[in-house]
């Protein structure tokens, strides 16, 4: 592994104002005493965009000292946006976190995926090819759906996943499959994170923990798919940060082979809490947290709004993390506990919508 000093350096997040960028931005400025940090989001309204505004007045408020932090508002499915950001700034450490999210919104509209997911990866790819000679690390998101309805639990990056199960999964294996022959071809370090179910403060309104609170707090009805007999993984937001901040200091080495070309310095990692919580258990403890923050009142009949479902299409029933692999290379283990993270959540929802 090639340690990656990000001390001074220029680092372009992609999907900066999204949940994860917009955390990770902000770890950076607490981190790193002098930096050039770069983030590009095109703020899209596919949810709340006053949320994603919200994230970045959080932002121009936290910066420091010593930071020099650019925002600009953009879609890296245009090529020509992407080639002048890395023309004029020349990053050395890029993260990829832009991306169309959500399993069930890829069957209502394909095109955002192909666009975002596909033609956007590539448009950085291409990017880092073109600026091999200061490009240090590619990382970029990928996500526990490759794993589809795989049997085998907890998941690990070296099982076969190649039965994605929605057009979701099937753009992140893409985006794995792209970045290692961008590896192998020109020789980029490149490492894949595929996460496990993010949520807290500030999260992505149609994760099922926002999504709910506010249903419940509308006085609806909950949809509670595959009857309750869910599994997830749930990872709260600041281990998922913690993890993408440690892998951007370590590069896969680069390496010649017996043939004298290029190996491709390519990783993947989970980052999940490797804990799975039945989904019954979450919608229980989301409940008792909602009730705290004052959000609900004590005496909620939550009985009468919860209604068991089957399954929905391109949903599986179990995500588990092997985070082996992760811990071995960089020290690190998701471990916060289900209700320190949605209790954090609701504590900011009461906040926020007052």
């Amino acid at each position: 592994m090639q340690k990656v000093d990000l001390e001074n350096k220029t680092i372009l997040v992609t999907g900066s104002a999204g949940f994860i960028g917009s955390n990770l931005v902000k770890r950076l400025f607490s981190e790193l005493g002098r930096a050039t940090i770069v983030g590009i989001d095109n703020m899209n309204a596919y949810y709340d965009v006053s949320i994603k505004e919200y994230r970045l007045a959080e932002l121009d408020r936290l910066k420091p000292e010593g930071i020099d932090y650019y925002f600009i508002k953009g879609d890296i499915s245009d090529r020509a946006t992407v080639d002048g950001i890395f023309g004029r700034f020349r990053p050395a450490v890029v993260v990829n976190l832009a991306a169309q999210a959500g399993v069930r919104y890829s069957i209502e509209n394909p095109d955002a995926y192909i666009q975002s997911n596909l033609i956007g990866f590539y448009n950085i790819l291409e990017a880092c090819r073109h600026s091999a000679d200061t490009v240090e690390h590619l990382v970029y998101a990928s996500s526990s759906s490759v794993y589809g309805s795989n049997k085998k639990v907890p998941y690990s990056t070296d099982d076969k996943v190649d039965n994605p199960v929605s057009l979701y999964a099937a753009t992140k294996k893409s985006n794995e499959l792209l970045a290692h022959s961008y590896s192998k071809l020109y020789n980029i370090p490149s490492t894949g994170l595929r996460f496990f179910t993010v949520y807290g403060p500030a999260g992505r309104p149609d994760m099922a923990y926002f999504g709910f609170t506010n249903k419940l707090v509308r006085g609806e009805t909950i949809k509670i798919f595959n009857y309750g007999n869910c599994l997830r993984d749930f990872t709260y937001v600041d281990d998922i940060v913690e993890g993408v901040l440690r892998v951007m200091q370590g590069a896969p080495e680069r390496r010649t082979g017996e043939d004298g070309l290029p190996l491709p310095p390519y990783s993947i990692y989970n980052i999940g809490n490797s804990a799975p919580e039945n989904l019954l258990d979450f919608v229980d403890i989301l409940q008792q947290e909602l009730i705290r923050a004052g959000i609900l009142p004590p005496d909620y009949d939550f009985d009468s709004h919860k209604e068991l479902v089957p399954m929905q299409a391109g949903d599986v029933p179990v995500t588990y993390a092997d985070t082996a692999p992760l811990e071995r290379d960089f020290g690190f283990r998701p471990a916060t506990p289900l209700r320190t993270g949605l209790r954090a959540f609701a504590q900011w929802y009461k906040e926020f919508y007052g």
